[in-house]
């Protein structure tokens, strides 16, 4: 019965943490996308008649250079051994331990 409550708790929490995470990623990536814009807009405005090859190529190493550091941080919490469930997993282990001679 205990381990019923303890398993719904740590779903629940992790169906909040799921859902605030997404929402926060969403906005951010928004107020990003729009940053990036408008600073692409003001190199470009600002380099246009002396040398915008160079800003447009700037930009493009900016954006690849940004891409590859979040890939590789995306990476890395995917690649995250922490169990969502690791309370409930050693309740049971520890029962399965009591029951089990």
């Amino acid at each position: 019965h205990g381990h019923v409550e303890l398993f719904g708790l740590e779903l629940q929490e992790q169906k909040s943490r799921t859902l605030a995470l997404l929402l926060f990623a969403g906005l951010a990536l928004l107020f990003a996308l729009l940053l990036i814009l408008g600073l692409s807009l003001l190199v470009l405005v600002l380099f246009w008649d002396s040398d915008r090859l160079a800003a447009v190529l700037g930009l493009c190493a900016f954006y690849a250079l940004g891409g590859g550091l979040c890939a590789w941080r995306l990476y890395q919490l995917v690649d995250d051994d922490s169990s969502p469930f690791s309370a409930t997993l050693e309740e049971l282990a520890r029962d399965r331990e009591q029951l089990l001679p």
